[in-house]
């Protein structure tokens, strides 16, 4: 039941919706979601926290990046059925259609992106 509890409570804001819509077209790291869907290092950060902590989210480091992606081979036998309801619900919407078309033209930023590094600080 905590399980149950804890996804639905992650899906229940926009933000971490918009962000599981555009994790579903690609692997992404944090400056690509601020990209797709226009928001702040610090709101997409805590939205990845947030659906990876649910479990609908893997997490793999590849240097300095960490990279999200939908999470296939842990989620829980019931998370495939939200996803698919998301992405059902979310089907046609002028929101979600505009942050997928944004994501086609995210890039990575830098070292370790989104983290306000600043080249040559240590």
């Amino acid at each position: 039941m905590k399980e149950l509890i804890k996804a639905f409570k992650s899906l229940s804001d926009e933000t971490r919706l918009r962000t599981l819509n555009v994790l579903l077209e690609k692997e992404c790291c944090v400056c690509e979601v601020m990209q797709a869907l226009g928001i702040s290092q610090t709101r997409a950060s805590r939205s990845l926290m947030i659906l990876h902590q649910a479990g609908f989210l893997r997490l793999r480091k590849e240097g300095l990046w960490s990279l999200y992606s939908i999470d296939k081979r842990e989620m829980k036998k019931f998370y495939p059925l939200l996803v698919k309801a998301m992405k059902q619900g979310l089907a046609g919407s002028i929101v979600s259609d505009s942050d997928r078309e944004r994501l086609k033209g995210a890039k990575r930023t830098g070292p370790g992106c989104g983290r306000g590094v600043k080249k040559g600080a240590d």
